[in-house]
């Protein structure tokens, strides 16, 4: 497998009928995304804001991203938080499972961020 690294993944687009990725290559990815960890059969990452009009501008934010992607993720807003939750359900012949598009939004997600909100 090649190495993985953040740019690589925001100049990727999420493939329909992805497949499911192993423990290790999910270890791998994690690596290199930052600040996301394996929640069971999903990826999540928590964002903190300064107050409630910073987390819908995030949200609103991502929703381009994740929609141009046509990959959406589970998304828990309180006033100043969002947990972002990806997994591929359509991955493992519809049983689920994290694939590379999760990855591939997570490092999205985190781009935006960064740039706007950090």
């Amino acid at each position: 497998m090649q190495m993985i690294d953040t740019n690589t993944l925001l100049q990727k687009k999420c493939a329909p009928n992805a497949a499911a990725l192993g423990a290790t290559e999910i270890t791998e990815y994690l690596a290199a995304v930052s600040g996301w960890q394996q929640d069971g059969a999903c990826i999540a990452r928590a964002f903190k804001f300064k107050d409630y009009y910073d987390t819908l501008a995030f949200v609103n934010a991502i929703a381009y991203v994740i929609h141009a992607e046509d990959h959406h993720p589970e998304l828990t807003v309180t006033y100043n938080r969002c947990l972002v939750k990806f997994d591929t359900h359509t991955a493992n012949n519809n049983r689920g499972g994290i694939s590379e598009n999760d990855f591939i939004c997570a490092t999205k997600v985190n781009a935006i961020f960064e740039q706007t909100f950090s």
